[in-house]
């Protein structure tokens, strides 16, 4: 089924002028005039251009938005996503008016036509929202089919509409007239329909979203929809009251009491249509400026009753400045006009005639009278700014009493020119001498000690003052992270400047270790900066520069447990932070779970008695999880404590293993040389050292010799061919030391005469491993010509002439060269094997003939090292 469509039901609406008199349109029912009051799109009652559709009457606008919100209560609904709800909200729109059958309440579709209305694919609606609504029992659908069976739309039947006019009646909110569900419909046509062009009728034009699609689209739209219907005609969205976060706004928190999504989710819609184009965000104005309230404008309802927001501002901006106080103050500090903006708390209060131009107070102010606006003002008007303490004069010094200037002589002998000077400027208070001020004191002693020729000293908060820094740190990554707070900078003290820097420092090496790439993290902290001073309004408004930097500018505010999060931003990708996407959807899917569990095991709760039992069970699941979360966390101090013992003991051992081998080095570097003597030598000298190595080596030629040119059962052979080895080896040896001795002058030799040793020493092991090579290649070549080779090759040069490639032609030049190969490397590796067992038979005999025990191959003392364990003592022994 690809199709899901019926064309939308239309109706004339009548209106009445400004002055309540009938214009023009189809007849009223009977107590539905404000309900169906519109007013011409160009602001003039006798204006006869067509009607616009957000200018809908307040009467009619609050009919229109308990009907939404009572169907997106439902229970059939509530908990959906926002598309499902959107579809309810348009499927809705376009149901008939009953008429006493069920089939009154029917609505007939194309998908295709549906998913335009949401902003998806035709695929999207068919798999994601309409077996949603069919299966929490919120739609009820029948494929219409034509007299092939082809299917041409479906017919949908809003259930909650159904069942309200059947058990509620008329007065349910649900049940709207033909004429209210035509003025929803329209409405929603001029904020996301997507327009038509039907033949031999006027084009509908595209919705203000109707180019809205794709991920979030629904959700905008039915955003949208709700905000239009709780703004009033001065177009000003009706703001929730209580305590809001300031990091996500009151029009955040508004959207989402709407929308039933949490704040942060509420403010990427909201500024998602903001940069649409229909929704505008401010904070107003102070003449203290201060961070004034902040407002949401419906920009298409504004405009739709002729206003926009310059003007709207022009308005509310007008009259006495001095009498403006900041947003939120109550009592005696009420703003004028303060009196007329009685609106109710809460989005769903009333509003009167003259809310055009509604301040819309915050809920909670308290209301109060205005002073009157008669008072001569005491302080000269361009010196006033709204700041405490600005009458002081230049010298800084404390307020005196607001009552110091009414003991003036009543001839009017004070001029004009002295009531325009600052209160602080006067005299003493009343009732005291005239006396010079403390401050003055310390300004008069300090200058006559500096004019006595002695410099003054600075102490205490005087130094730091002095030693203040105008300019930002030297530091290239500090200039570039703390620019844009530049001017606080100038504003601190010299120990505030070194603790922010201090902080700054340690914030800069924080994101280094968080980010990828280096150097990165100057650039990122001033960002932060720049966020922060937006967020507060701007440097001017920070009036405690040291905290708001140390407690709010250069702290990371992580919004989950990700370390790379701050303020729901990612600091490598700069992207959204994924994890607290994740944590709102767990949120949002336990809230639901709790719903669905209550609707199931306590049916028939009212709405209030519903939300009251939901807001303790979500309580009740917080409780657990804060709970469940302090025993996580004792069970992870545990952990780490107990990895920190084991890194502690572990430290202690490699500390008592290190010691116990640096005392082992110590004793063996104090041991004289076993062979000549010299102490110091840790056993064994450089010469000696190569002495033995040149004896061993001379040992090893000799054998490597007697292998092929004696026989080695005869020891006294074996011994001739050793004895001739040794002599051809000493007399290379005696002509290297020769020609070393020569080269060397004699006061060299007799000023270091152990150097010389060692020289010579090593020149002997020299010769020796270069002849050594030589001997075993003519070993290995001679070994290469006995029996026992020949027979290996022989073996070797068939095997490969056998091959299954050669057995035709064995004897061709291919088979030759290979099997010529084949037994060259039979060959060799015969003779390495008589070479090996040969020297082992001869190591074998002269160790039984001099009484020692030969020492085992390594291939063979290695498997009985590896099985020990490295234990203090081993370890020790292994060092030395």
């Amino acid at each position: 089924m690809s199709t899901l469509t019926a064309p939308a039901a239309t109706m004339d609406r009548p209106f009445w002028d400004d002055a309540d008199n009938f214009v023009g349109g189809a007849p009223a029912l009977p107590g539905q005039r404000n309900g169906l009051r519109s007013v011409p799109a160009s602001g003039e009652p006798g204006d006869d251009g067509l009607e616009d559709p957000l200018r809908l009457g307040r009467a009619m606008r609050l009919r229109l938005r308990d009907a939404v919100q009572a169907l997106l209560t439902d229970p059939s609904i509530a908990g959906l996503k926002d598309a499902p709800k959107l579809a309810a909200v348009v499927l809705y729109a376009k149901s008939r008016a009953p008429k006493g059958e069920k089939k009154d309440n029917q609505t007939s579709i194309w998908g295709a036509e549906l998913g335009r209305w949401l902003g998806m694919k035709e695929s999207t609606v068919h798999h994601k929202v309409l077996p949603v609504l069919r299966g929490t029992d919120a739609l009820h659908t029948q494929v219409v089919t034509d007299a092939k069976g082809h299917p041409t739309g479906l017919d949908c039947l809003v259930m909650p509409l159904w069942r309200a006019h059947h058990s509620g009646g008329a007065g349910h909110p649900l049940a709207l007239t033909k004429a209210e569900l035509a003025t929803l419909l329209h409405l929603c046509e001029a904020l996301f329909g997507h327009g038509w062009t039907p033949k031999d009728k006027e084009p509908t034009p595209p919705g203000l979203l109707a180019g809205r699609t794709g991920k979030g689209a629904a959700t905008d739209r039915l955003g949208l929809l709700l905000m239009v219907l709780n703004t009033r005609a001065s177009g000003w969205l009706q703001l929730v009251g209580g305590s809001v976060k300031k990091r996500d706004g009151r029009g955040a928190a508004t959207l989402a009491r709407l929308l039933g999504c949490s704040p942060s989710g509420a403010r990427k819609v909201l500024a998602r249509l903001t940069e649409a184009g229909v929704v505008a965000r401010q904070r107003k104005a102070t003449s203290t400026r201060m961070n004034g309230r902040g407002r949401v404008m419906l920009l298409p309802v504004a405009r739709a009753y002729g206003r926009t927001l310059a003007s709207v501002e022009a308005a509310q901006g007008a009259g006495p400045v001095f009498s403006v106080r900041p947003d939120g103050a109550c009592g005696d500090h009420g703003p004028a006009g303060a009196a007329g903006a009685l609106g109710t708390s809460g989005i769903g209060g009333a509003e009167g005639p003259g809310d055009a131009a509604d301040r819309e107070r915050p809920d909670g102010a308290e209301l109060h009278a205005d002073h009157a606006q008669v008072v001569t003002p005491v302080v000269s008007p361009q010196l006033d700014c709204g700041f405490s303490g600005e009458g002081r004069g230049g010298e800084g010094r404390r307020p005196e009493r607001v009552c110091a200037g009414e003991d003036q002589a009543a001839d009017g002998q004070a001029t004009v020119a002295e009531a325009g000077k600052p209160v602080a400027e006067g005299g003493p208070l009343r009732g005291e001498k005239p006396k010079e001020s403390p401050v003055d004191e310390r300004v008069g002693q300090r200058t006559a000690g500096a004019g006595a020729g002695g410099r003054p000293k600075a102490g205490g908060w005087e130094k730091a003052q002095q030693q203040r820094r105008v300019t930002l740190p030297a530091d290239l990554r500090l200039r570039v992270a703390l620019g844009p707070v530049a001017w606080l900078w100038e504003r601190l003290s010299g120990w505030q400047q070194d603790r922010v820097e201090a902080a700054a420092k340690t914030e800069l090496g924080c994101l280094e270790g968080l980010l990828a790439l280096p150097g990165g993290a100057p650039r990122l902290l001033a960002d932060r900066l720049t966020d922060r001073l937006a967020e507060t309004g701007g440097e001017a408004l920070v009036d405690k520069p040291y905290g708001w930097l140390i407690g709010r500018g250069l702290v990371q505010r992580q919004a989950c447990s990700d370390r790379r999060c701050d303020d729901g931003i990612r600091l490598d990708t700069g992207g959204e932070c994924e994890n607290c996407g994740n944590v709102v959807h767990v949120r949002r899917a336990r809230r639901a779970k709790i719903a669905v569990r209550i609707d199931r095991e306590l049916p028939g709760l009212s709405d209030d008695e519903r939300r009251r039992v939901l807001e303790e069970r979500l309580r009740e699941q917080a409780a657990i999880e804060a709970e469940d979360l302090a025993w996580r966390q004792e069970q992870a101090r545990a952990e780490r404590a107990r990895r920190d013992a084991g890194r502690a003991a572990a430290a202690e051992q490699a500390e008592r293993e290190r010691q116990a081998a640096a005392a082992a080095d110590a004793i063996r570097q104090a041991l004289a040389c076993e062979d000549c003597g010299r102490g110091q030598a840790a056993g064994l000298c450089e010469a000696c050292g190569y002495r033995r190595r040149t004896e061993a080596a001379i040992v090893e030629a000799g054998l490597v010799a007697a292998t092929w040119s004696a026989a080695l059962t005869d020891l006294g052979d074996v011994a001739a061919v050793t004895t001739e080895v040794r002599a051809t080896m000493e007399r290379e040896i005696a002509d290297v030391r020769a020609a070393c001795l020569s080269a060397m002058a004699p006061a060299d030799q007799e000023a270091d005469p152990v150097g010389t040793a060692s020289v010579l020493a090593y020149g002997a092991l020299h010769t020796v491993e270069q002849l050594l090579p030589e001997y075993r290649r003519n070993a290995l070549a001679m070994l290469g010509r006995t029996e026992e080779a020949e027979a290996e090759a022989r073996r070797a040069y068939k095997a490969e002439q056998g091959r299954p490639w050669f057995q035709y032609n064995p004897t061709g030049a291919d088979a030759v060269a290979a099997a010529t190969q084949k037994a060259e490397a039979a060959r060799e590796r015969t003779a390495e094997h008589l070479l090996a067992v040969r020297l082992e038979q001869l190591r074998a005999q002269s160790a039984a003939r001099t009484g020692t025990v030969a020492a085992a191959p390594w291939a063979e003392r290695l498997p009985e090292l590896a099985a020990r364990s490295l234990d203090g003592g081993t370890a020790g022994a292994v060092i030395a």
